[in-house]
C-alpha cells in the first residue's frame, strides 16, 4: 500500500469536496449543469452539495484512517466513488454537455486509478 499517496488523495478530495459543499457551482460549471446564462439553479445546488459532502468525509477518511484495514477499506470506499461517478456521470451527463462528460468521466477515473495505485503493491513506474 502507498500511505503518502493515499493521504495526498484524501487531502485533495476532503479539500474539493468540502468547496463543492460549500459552492457547488465548481462542479456545476465544468459539468456544464448550468443554465443558458452560466447559472447554477438552486435544485443543481442542493443535488451537488450530498456528493461534496460525502467526497469531503471520504478523503477525510483516507487522510485519517490508520493504516491497515481502515485505510485499504477507506481507499475501496473513494474507488467506488470515483468510478461510480465516471460511470454515472458518462451517462447522464445532458447531451449537450459532450465534452464536459468526457472531462468529467476522465476526471473521475484518474482520481480512482490514484486510489488503486494506492492501494496496490504497485508502483507509479509500472513495476511491482
Amino acid at each position: 500500500m502507498h500511505v503518502r499517496l493515499l493521504r495526498t488523495v484524501g487531502a485533495a478530495t476532503a479539500a474539493y469536496g468540502t468547496a463543492v459543499t460549500l459552492w457547488p457551482e465548481l462542479l456545476a460549471r465544468p459539468s456544464r449543469l448550468v443554465d443558458a446564462a452560466g447559472r447554477t439553479q438552486a435544485h443543481t445546488r442542493t443535488a451537488l452539495r450530498p456528493v461534496g459532502l460525502r467526497d469531503a468525509a471520504s478523503g477525510a477518511a483516507l487522510l485519517c484512517a490508520p493504516e491497515g484495514p481502515a485505510l485499504r477499506t477507506a481507499a475501496f470506499v473513494r474507488l467506488a466513488a470515483d468510478f461510480g461517478d465516471a460511470a454515472l456521470l458518462g451517462c447522464t451527463l445532458p447531451r449537450g454537455a459532450r465534452g464536459a462528460r468526457g472531462k468529467a468521466v476522465g476526471v473521475s477515473v484518474v482520481w480512482g486509478v490514484l486510489s488503486l495505485v494506492g492501494v496496490s503493491n504497485w508502483t507509479l513506474s509500472g513495476g511491482r
